[in-house]
């Protein structure tokens, strides 16, 4: 039902409250993120996301959205990273964090366009082949990978659907849908914190929020989804 209607979605909520926090003047330096360079130039946003992960000069490291806003919310605005990343990810029935929020509203700055993630520097390819080499890595007390659920077609988990996310034409049919809202948690979940919760359903030790490993299953998700539309926030289940 909620469905039937895009405006009825409560993600864009998020997707307002990340706009107003982009444009405010916080922390240490007083500042806002309008300086922040997503790959278009400070304070760009329109179709930024559909071109993450990407090589940053400047961090000297691949970042997808929520890394890069991390890094700016650090360097601009003068927050510490340990505060940032106290709560990254809302749990059930919580209010949503200024970090989904934000990646809500600058993902919704996306929709329309297609996936387009840049390979041109070395470090964008070698964080494509880490992230191929780590989707389909067995490991772990159950020796799963994310191939063992999403590696093949029809699959599911109870009533949940499974998307064949090695096969391009499903990929690009559910990557852009993320960050979504989760209407049996209540709150926003970015792309980070679904593979978080992947590799927690795995029995796998607690990933670190923008780890270089996040940031390669990213790149090679997106990679498998290019030519994909993004339809930010999406709904989910």
């Amino acid at each position: 039902m909620l469905k039937a209607d895009p405006w009825s979605n409560p993600g864009q909520l998020d997707a307002d409250r990340g706009e107003a926090l982009w444009r405010e003047a916080r922390g240490l330096n007083n500042a806002s993120l309008e300086g922040c360079d997503l790959g278009k130039g400070p304070g760009r946003v329109e179709a930024a996301f559909a071109e993450l992960p990407r090589y940053f000069e400047d961090a000297d490291r691949v970042m997808d959205l929520e890394s890069r806003l991390v890094w700016c919310m650090e360097k601009l605005q003068g927050f510490a990273r340990s505060e940032l990343l106290k709560r990254p990810y809302s749990k059930a029935n919580q209010s949503g964090t200024e970090l989904e929020a934000l990646a809500t509203f600058i993902a919704s700055r996306s929709n329309g366009a297609t996936f387009a993630p840049p390979l041109q520097h070395p470090e964008e390819r070698a964080a494509l082949a880490l992230g191929e080499a780590l989707f389909f890595r067995r490991q772990g007390p159950l020796d799963f990978a994310c191939a063992t659920c999403h590696g093949d077609s029809g699959k599911r988990i109870r009533l949940q659907s499974l998307p064949y996310l090695s096969k391009p034409e499903e990929a690009r049919q559910v990557v852009g849908e993320w960050p979504a809202y989760r209407v049996s948690q209540g709150t926003v979940m970015t792309p980070q914190h679904r593979l978080a919760d992947c590799y927690w359903q795995m029995r796998l030790p607690l990933i670190d929020y923008g780890s270089d490993v996040t940031v390669a299953l990213t790149m090679y998700l997106v990679n498998q989804a290019k030519g994909g539309a993004i339809t930010a926030p999406g709904l989910k289940r």
